[in-house]
């Protein structure tokens, strides 16, 4: 019976890690509510066409995170409202969207933030950790630059060409 003592421990342990609170110059600068200014370059993860991108991100002070990405401003409303949607046009808003939420970890030497995927609009993203180098410019806009090449490898920060550029909603 006393084996089973430190469950509850090690369990509360594992819940704080999951979303520990994110503390430091970098991770403090982060923090907060930020909107989709542009995008350059091409996805290697979801290609798509770009025209007219909208978004936000937002990063806590809890370690928690979220983003959401409209790529095409053009989306239609489906004909007989959402509860009727044909497969084509349901296809068209997925594609056309990205949404995602979890935790997140600033690693400031390395100059990345790493979102842990708890959910996404695109199932196969569930859990996936996804990292980003990121640069500021000036006070209020932050660009963020996948690391991963869709391929299962990485790029270096100087091979970074898909950036997106983000500008704090005061």
């Amino acid at each position: 019976m006393k084996r089973f003592a430190a469950f509850p421990l090690i369990f509360a342990t594992l819940a704080s890690v999951a979303a520990a609170p994110q503390q430091g110059g970098v991770a403090q600068r982060i923090t907060g509510s930020w909107r989709l200014v542009s995008v350059v370059g091409d996805s290697r993860i979801r290609p798509a066409h770009y025209d007219r991108p909208t978004g936000m991100i937002v990063y806590e002070r809890s370690g928690r995170m979220a983003a959401q990405i409209v790529t095409r401003a053009d989306r239609k409303p489906f004909v007989k409202g959402t509860a009727a949607g044909t497969l084509e046009e349901r296809a068209a808003a997925c594609d056309s969207y990205m949404a995602y939420f979890g935790t997140y970890m600033v690693d400031e030497a390395a100059g990345t933030v790493t979102h842990h995927l708890e959910n996404a609009l695109l199932p196969d993203l569930r859990g996936r950790k996804l990292v980003r180098y990121f640069e500021f410019q000036g006070a209020n806009r932050i660009v963020l630059m996948p690391q991963e090449d869709g391929k299962g490898g990485t790029v270096t920060r100087d091979h970074a060409d898909y950036r997106l550029v983000w500008e704090r909603i005061q």
